[in-house]
């Protein structure tokens, strides 16, 4: 804990963490300093940890509940750790990698779902020489620096978000493009969401929304146009070069993020990814506006 240095890294967002070693378990005081430097700095980086899948979702767990990737296709998992995603170009099982495509465009994890992520942990294992970076959008600066105007319309405003909008998905394996469109139909979220730790207000925006309840056609896709680019403006970004034993964690409540294919599809990249669960939200997209959280919850089970 002496040893213990938080030093940021972006204006918007982003703190190295130093000092530590993740493969031993954290004392409470350390979880809770790193638990509120999270929340203040939003993306947390710890370069130079080697750890054991064990060692992932342990270190992970201190951040909450572990997602068990019902959402994903069991194909993509690591094996005998059903929390750990495998973000990979290379083969796996001797065919190409359902997540060789993974977060090719802005998006906030699981967005399309009804328990939207919580926040991740990506650790690096193997990467390009150069490029493969990953940008995070300040999703709590975007909104706040709207107008009050544009901020009171869009409060009163909710949209659609669509797996099959994930970019890169039509050129996986079909099999896996109809379990995740099956596991993961559309479903609605309101357009401002409130962060339950900070109680500050921030856009669910991204490239994964399909349109905006109530609006013409035109009107949606100008809005959502305008937003995106708004909120994805450099002034709100933090973007990660990655080496080797890098794990990001970040806060998927008030973010979202992009996976850039900025390098050599020839050189091996591979990330395995923790996420944390996230609270049950918003409602399927054919199911009306009146379902309650205990239906939301048994919508969430169905779908598991």
């Amino acid at each position: 804990m002496a040893d213990l240095a938080i030093t940021p890294l972006g204006y918007a967002m982003g703190a190295e963490v130093t000092g530590l070693d993740l493969t031993r378990p954290l004392d409470d005081l350390t979880r809770r300093r790193l638990y509120d430097a999270w929340l203040k700095h939003v993306v947390l980086v710890f370069p130079n940890q080697n750890l054991a899948p064990e060692q992932h979702i342990a270190f992970s767990a201190n951040f909450g509940k572990l997602d068990q990737h019902a959402s994903q296709a069991p194909e993509t998992l690591l094996e005998g750790h059903p929390e750990i995603l495998v973000v990979t170009n290379k083969k796996r099982l001797g065919k190409p990698s359902g997540t060789r495509n993974t977060g090719r465009n802005w998006h906030t994890d699981l967005s399309y779902s009804l328990r939207p992520a919580k926040g991740a942990l990506l650790l690096c294992k193997e990467k390009p020489a150069v490029g493969g970076d990953t940008m995070w959008a300040n999703l709590t600066m975007a909104y706040e620096t709207l107008s009050p105007t544009m901020q009171r319309f869009l409060e009163g405003l909710e949209a659609v978000h669509d797996v099959s909008l994930v970019k890169g998905i039509g050129a996986r394996d079909p099999a896996i493009i109809q379990g995740l469109t099956s596991r993961n139909p559309p479903v609605v979220h309101p357009m401002v969401r409130v962060h339950p730790d900070t109680g500050r207000k921030s856009l669910l925006a991204g490239e994964r929304v399909s349109h905006i309840l109530g609006l013409t056609e035109d009107e949606s896709t100008a809005l959502l146009n305008l937003l995106n680019a708004h909120a994805t403006s450099p002034e709100f970004v933090y973007r990660h070069r990655w080496q080797v034993g890098d794990i990001v964690l970040w806060d998927n409540r008030c973010t979202c993020h992009v996976a850039l294919p900025d390098f050599d599809q020839t050189q091996p990249r591979l990330m395995l990814r923790c996420s944390l669960e996230g609270e049950a939200e918003g409602r399927l997209a054919e199911a009306g506006p009146a379902a309650t959280k205990e239906q939301m919850i048994q919508a969430v089970a169905a779908l598991s």
